[in-house]
């Protein structure tokens, strides 16, 4: 790929909120939950929080124990949730419209966020209008993307005109690239705002690298040490991290491959896989040190709207190979802190990874120049745009 075909995202400047607000965010997933929609948004509303507003945070309980979080500024609306199929550790939210309409008729929020588009949040949308609440939504997975790869294509135009008919009822849609608000905008969505996600570069930094973390996979300074991180399921297109891998060491490549995360796909890919290793989910501390630790990560997914592993692995100094859409394509500069291959071009990407692992001194250039291309995008400096947008928001009315 043409180095110069992809640039950075221009980030939109905005000047900082003053009047302290009460928020309702409607959520459908939360920490401990991991996926990148409950680790993102927590860090978002928590940051929120450190800024004075007061949060009231609308979710399904997760389990019987589940009691909320009671404090000053900081309260939990606990509602019904049933498991989803295959996926019992996720709850969806029931439609509570009544729930909370009285809820907001006793303590009246100044703007109700919506972060997912399940039954809950589209009650949630109803009973802010009766109450005529300002609301704002976030646009944060694509599950039109999805039923193509779980075998019901037939859903996508039905769900994506649910999906239009739900955003296109608020303020504003937060999305988090450029490319996703054209592919978005054409499909007829409409008041769309670019607000990235943020990296915690305190957390998420090259000083993480640890000797000792690649002596537990038994390897050498020369070897390249691969690192794939995310849920191990059909969507992340892992096949291609998988003949990547091979065709990596059928070329003669010294390369150790390291898969983080768990999901149905594991069983499948250990088959495909017997020499790599598996260390599992892992806390937020543990995945900055496996980055740090790691030469390059390997990204094949197709269907992110964001791909938080992306800034993740660069923070930490790790390059990142991936395809030209996402994060990837905005935040990589194709030969300096990562490699872009054509959207959907296997043979692109294997490619690609062939090139760059024929000297280790490819990597370590790439290294040198990853923290920095995404040290701007602190959680504060994204809680500071989401803020502004609230306040344009309530100013709409």
């Amino acid at each position: 790929m043409d180095s110069t075909s992809t640039a950075p995202i221009t980030v939109e400047h905005f000047e900082p909120a003053q009047k302290f607000l009460r928020i309702a965010v409607v959520t459908e997933t939360w920490p401990p939950e991991v996926n990148g929609v409950a680790v993102t948004l927590s860090k978002l509303i928590h940051h929120l929080g450190k800024r004075q507003h007061s949060i009231q945070l609308i979710r399904p309980r997760q389990s019987k124990n589940d009691a909320g979080v009671e404090e000053a500024g900081w309260s939990e609306l606990l509602l019904r949730g049933l498991p989803i199929p295959n996926y019992p550790q996720l709850k969806v939210g029931l439609p509570r419209k009544n729930a909370l309409i009285k809820a907001w008729s006793t303590r009246r929020p100044d703007l109700v966020h919506i972060a997912t588009e399940g039954p809950l949040s589209w009650s949630a949308l109803q009973a802010a209008h009766v109450l005529r609440l300002p609301v704002t939504s976030d646009f944060r997975t694509n599950f039109h993307s999805y039923c193509q790869h779980y075998g019901v294509g037939w859903l996508t135009k039905p769900i994506m005109a649910y999906l239009r008919k739900f955003h296109n009822r608020t303020a504003f849609t937060m999305v988090p690239t450029q490319s996703m608000k054209y592919q978005l905008e054409a499909m007829g969505f409409k008041h769309l705002k670019v607000v990235a996600r943020g990296v915690d570069a305190q957390l998420f930094n090259p000083t993480q690298r640890s000797m000792a973390q690649r002596e537990t996979w038994q390897v050498g300074p020369e070897t390249i040490v691969l690192l794939s991180v995310g849920r191990l399921a059909a969507e992340k297109n892992l096949d291609l991290v998988v003949q990547t891998y091979h065709a990596l060491k059928a070329a003669g490549r010294d390369v150790r491959m390291v898969f983080a995360g768990d999901g149905p796909m594991r069983t499948a890919i250990q088959a495909k896989c017997p020499d790599a290793l598996f260390v599992g989910m892992c806390t937020q501390q543990q995945l900055s040190v496996l980055y740090a630790s790691a030469d390059l990560l390997l990204f094949t997914s197709l269907t992110e709207t964001f791909g938080n592993v992306t800034l993740e692995s660069l923070a930490c100094g790790t390059p990142v190979l991936a395809f030209d859409c996402a994060a990837a394509g905005e935040f990589i500069t194709h030969t300096q802190n990562g490699w872009l291959a054509h959207c959907d071009d296997s043979h692109d990407y294997i490619q690609c990874a062939l090139e760059i692992t024929k000297d280790k001194s490819t990597l370590s250039s790439a290294r040198a120049l990853a923290h920095a291309s995404v040290a701007q995008l602190s959680w504060d400096e994204i809680a500071n745009q989401v803020e502004t947008i609230f306040h344009r928001a309530i100013e709409l009315g």
